[in-house]
């Protein structure tokens, strides 16, 4: 049971192209916007949708991946883990930010 904790599985579109940045020591990161969204009928009868936009970060050979074939729009699903990081800000409040560390990509439409 211990694969099971902190794990995460999305599936979603992109809402902006990548940022991928080359750092100090040749690592490389991705950063990317992936919007979830599900739809239901209320309780008129409407049809609901929901989307939820999640922080996603990846490194290494998987950033690469992600600079040379994702755009905004591409359909994917992401599999990996949630970290939350937290600081306070100039005014002193406490700010959070949780981010999915992406582990494994599968690519699922393009525009």
């Amino acid at each position: 049971m211990n694969s099971l904790r902190n794990r995460v599985h999305l599936i979603g579109h992109l809402g902006a192209d990548p940022d991928v940045k080359n750092l100090e020591g040749g690592k490389k990161l991705a950063k990317f916007s992936l919007a979830t969204s599900e739809s239901y009928r209320g309780k008129d009868g409407e049809k609901v949708q929901e989307t939820q936009w999640h922080n996603c970060v990846a490194w290494g050979k998987l950033s690469s991946v992600i600079e040379e074939y994702l755009t905004k729009g591409n359909e994917i699903a992401v599999e990996g883990k949630l970290v939350t990081n937290s600081w306070e800000d100039k005014n002193g409040t406490k700010r959070y930010k949780t981010e999915v560390i992406v582990s494994d990509m599968l690519m699922l439409k393009t525009k």
